[in-house]
């Protein structure tokens, strides 16, 4: 097992390295750096050995010509006559490691310094093209030598009598070229171990301030939440640390919203159970309580805990509305029949304060949602402006849609909200009046859960409102329901 557990962690070290960006870095640095250094050799080499043949072939050349030319001018008649030359054609075979061969206008060899073939016929290209008046020069790789076949002209006439052929071996070119070879070779391990340690140091200088970032969100697992990250090294890590200290102020954000829920959780709570208790001591302190006031106790600490019952039931459903879109049951739903039966449930209080509640239905709409947090956020804000409103008064809603979205209007004409409210009335336990707030039975979750289905559905709301003229709040939400 404990080899088993050993093999696992080796195996994920091993992966972890292979994703890593600064081996990454290192690779194609070295690469960048290593391929041009191995191309090189071979470029020296190639460039070393056709030159050296060239310049070889050209000094041959020029010695041959001028050799030729000097037979040329010996001619008597039309009969070539190298006698005079024998010695200086084996001096040049010799300084070049090569060999001589003369032919005559019969293509019959007449010299060579190797003394194997005189008396024999050549009949070649190259000694066609000599008697047509052509230089050539070959070069023979596999067997290494190189070949040059020039013209023996007569002086006055120019008329050609003879080829010399030479022929030089390039086995000294090849040695020169290995031993330049094994000292490039030299050079090429110290430039590449030159380039693996500059890629190894320019991979660490990269991926620096990426460390920064690592450091910083160490910080954050440990419960601390820094200063800002400034990184401008690059624009990238620029663009990160900008991205980061979003992050990080929409997490303080967070924090602080999370301890501030809590805070008015607890005081939410305790305000009824300590009503309650309040109620319940003055009982047991009293002895021969009337009837009457136990009954009026009783009543005040029913009320109490059905306030505290509400509350918990619409933390309930904020925590709820907080789950995954996996918990989202989604499907086909006629939104103007699920308005109709939201104002069916909400006619009977709105009756009691003699409310009018009307509907506009535009046109028909059937859209992806899901029917019990849709209805759960219509339902409050319909509530709302019910509840928010004064006696007498009148709420209107209106259903609409285009091609993409439906859109929910629901407008009365209460006591309407505070421009600097505005923007919180979506906090959780946010109150405008706190004291009348109390006295209807608010929670201050009822917007907060609108809020959260509603951007559960991908959807918007927005608020509008004058304060003693009334509110309009309008949903948007996608016709299509997309994860």
């Amino acid at each position: 097992m404990k080899n088993k557990l050993k093999s696992i962690f080796q195996y994920k070290g091993v992966v972890r390295l292979l994703k890593s960006l600064r081996l990454r870095i290192f690779l194609i640095v070295g690469l960048v750096g290593i391929i041009p250094i191995l191309l090189m050799k071979m470029s020296i080499l190639e460039k070393y050995e056709e030159q050296s043949i060239i310049q070889r072939g050209r000094m041959l050349q020029n010695q041959s010509e001028n050799l030729a030319d000097r037979m040329g001018s010996s001619v008597t008649g039309l009969n070539l006559d190298i006698s005079g030359f024998v010695t200086e054609m084996e001096q040049l075979a010799t300084l070049y490691g090569g060999r001589l061969v003369v032919v005559n206008r019969e293509f019959e060899i007449i010299e060579d310094t190797y003394g194997l073939d005189v008396g024999k016929y050549l009949v070649s290209e190259e000694v066609i093209k000599c008697f047509r008046g052509e230089d050539s020069l070959t070069r023979d790789s596999s067997n290494r030598f190189v070949e040059l076949a020039i013209p023996i002209e007569e002086a006055v006439t120019k008329e050609v009598v003879g080829a010399l052929i030479v022929s030089s071996e390039t086995a000294s070119v090849l040695e020169g070229k290995d031993e330049l070879g094994r000292q490039v070779s030299i050079l090429q391990i110290g430039l590449i171990v030159a380039v693996l340690v500059a890629a190894l140091y320019t991979s660490g200088i990269l991926v620096k301030p990426f460390k920064k970032v690592t450091e910083a969100m160490e910080g954050i697992n440990g419960g601390f939440l820094g200063d800002d990250l400034t990184l401008v090294d690059y624009t990238e890590t620029q663009v990160l640390s900008e991205a980061y200290n979003r992050m990080l102020g929409r997490m303080k954000a967070l924090d602080d919203s999370r301890q501030e829920f809590v805070s008015n959780v607890s005081h939410e709570l305790k305000t009824p159970i300590t009503s309650m208790k309040v109620l319940a001591d003055s009982l047991l302190m009293q002895e021969d309580v009337p009837p009457e006031l136990y009954k009026e106790f009783l009543q005040d600490i029913a009320e109490e805990i059905e306030r505290e019952n509400k509350i918990i039931n619409d933390l309930l459903s904020l925590v709820k509305m907080d789950r995954k879109a996996s918990d989202v049951n989604i499907q086909a739903t006629n939104i103007n029949e699920l308005i109709e039966l939201i104002l069916k449930r909400l006619r009977p209080i709105a009756a009691k304060r003699n409310i009018e509640l009307v509907l506009d239905s535009y046109k028909p709409v059937i859209a992806e949602v899901d029917e019990t947090k849709l209805t759960l956020a219509i339902s409050n804000l319909v509530e709302n402006a019910v509840k928010y409103n004064r006696e007498g008064g009148w709420v209107h809603l209106s259903i609409n849609t285009d091609h993409k979205y439906f859109y929910v209007k629901v407008e009365d004409n209460g006591i309407g909200i505070p421009q600097a409210d505005q923007e919180h009335i979506f906090e959780r336990f946010y109150r405008v009046d706190k004291s009348h707030s109390r006295e209807i039975g608010g929670t201050g979750l009822g917007l907060a859960i609108a809020r959260s289905a509603i951007m559960m559905h991908r959807g918007v709301i927005k608020v509008y409102s004058e304060e003693g003229a009334g509110t309009t709040f309008t949903v948007r939400v996608p016709l299509l329901y997309s994860e």
